[in-house]
């Protein structure tokens, strides 16, 4: 047998393998823990079936969703997003020495609340006086997001178009902001925005370095496409578009990995790399559309901005095509007006 043809024969064994773990993994994967942060869980653990579709409420974010079933128009998806043009390899939008991805700020209990003064949607933001600190992270860019989570009490706050103005009257100034029980699978008020256009929450969908460097991520990865649907599933609950075409992915579209892609390429990603963990979430866990993010921005992902990432490692995921990807069967419906 020529050299090729042994190599040929090795890779095809090790895919094997690796389907054969993730069989006898299935039947455990609804079980894993939600993830932690600041002795809080972001939003409660996913306890269906491991077959099941994607859930409707919060849990969805923390739901291994490699056995489930996919949407009878995955392959429809998949090409309307290749039409789109622009970027068509996995993205990571975070890295660069933590100048790229978004921050996020913890404080405790007793965080006093200052005024926050809503700007552009007053009429689905959902608080005014918040535990924000003056000095809280925000996001580099025009997003300029500001992520708070308060520990004891477990809560998010979110706001989008921040800034701090100071002085004895609002301390922040924001374009829209959203408040998350994350000790609560319970959605936000259907057609209300958040701190992201599909009024999912952002943090939960944030890979972090920490999470990375232990070996394990266990939730959905938040993500973008330069163009979506005038149309949401739960637990998105907002649309921010006017295109009603029915392959665009409309906000809170869930997709992962091809079972066939993962086994046939995860011995590309090095064991103890970046990439390797990434790379193995977006087949466990996928990604949530939840923004539009701009021209040739599809398959974005968002990750916490950190100093810890290794820019070389995480280049590898842009070897990774859209066409990599499968969409899969949500329990809530389509949400649209065309």
């Amino acid at each position: 047998m020529s050299c090729a043809g042994i190599r040929g024969t090795v890779r095809a064994v090790a895919a094997l393998v690796v389907l054969g773990a993730l069989a006898i993994a299935a039947s455990s994967a609804a079980a894993a823990p939600p993830p932690h942060i600041g002795g809080c869980p972001i939003f409660p653990a996913f306890t269906g079936a491991a077959t099941a579709p994607s859930a409707s409420n919060q849990t969805a974010w923390n739901q291994d969703v490699s056995k489930a079933p996919l949407d009878p128009r995955s392959s429809d998806y998949i090409r309307g997003i290749k039409r789109l043009g622009g970027n068509q390899v996995v993205h990571p939008d975070f890295g660069g020495n933590g100048r790229y991805g978004i921050p996020y700020t913890t404080v405790g209990p007793r965080q006093p609340r200052v005024q926050v003064q809503v700007t552009a949607y007053p009429g689905e933001s959902d608080f005014g006086r918040a535990p924000i600190p003056p000095d809280a992270r925000i996001e580099k860019g025009s997003d300029r997001h500001v992520l708070v989570l308060q520990r004891g009490a477990c809560d998010l706050f979110e706001m989008f178009g921040a800034r701090y103005v100071g002085g004895s009257g609002h301390r922040w100034k924001a374009a829209s902001t959203a408040r998350f029980d994350l000790q609560s699978a319970g959605l936000r008020h259907e057609g209300w925005t958040s701190a992201d256009a599909a009024g999912l929450a952002i943090l939960p969908g944030l890979v972090r370095a920490g999470e990375v460097e232990q070996g394990q991520v266990h939730h959905a990865i938040r993500a973008t496409f330069s163009e979506t649907r005038r149309a949401y599933i739960h637990p998105a609950t907002h649309y921010a578009s006017d295109q009603c075409a029915r392959n665009l992915p409309p906000m809170g579209l869930r997709l992962r990995l091809s079972s066939r892609y993962y086994a046939d390429n995860l011995h590309r990603f090095p064991a103890g790399s970046q990439s390797r963990v990434i790379f193995q979430a977006l087949y466990h866990y996928g990604i949530i559309n939840a923004d539009n993010g701009g021209t040739g921005s599809n398959w974005f992902i968002t990750g916490a901005s950190s100093k810890q990432w290794r820019d070389g490692d995480l280049n590898r995921l842009k070897s990774v095509p859209g066409t990599a990807f499968v969409v899969v069967k949500s329990k809530a419906p389509i949400t649209t007006d065309c």
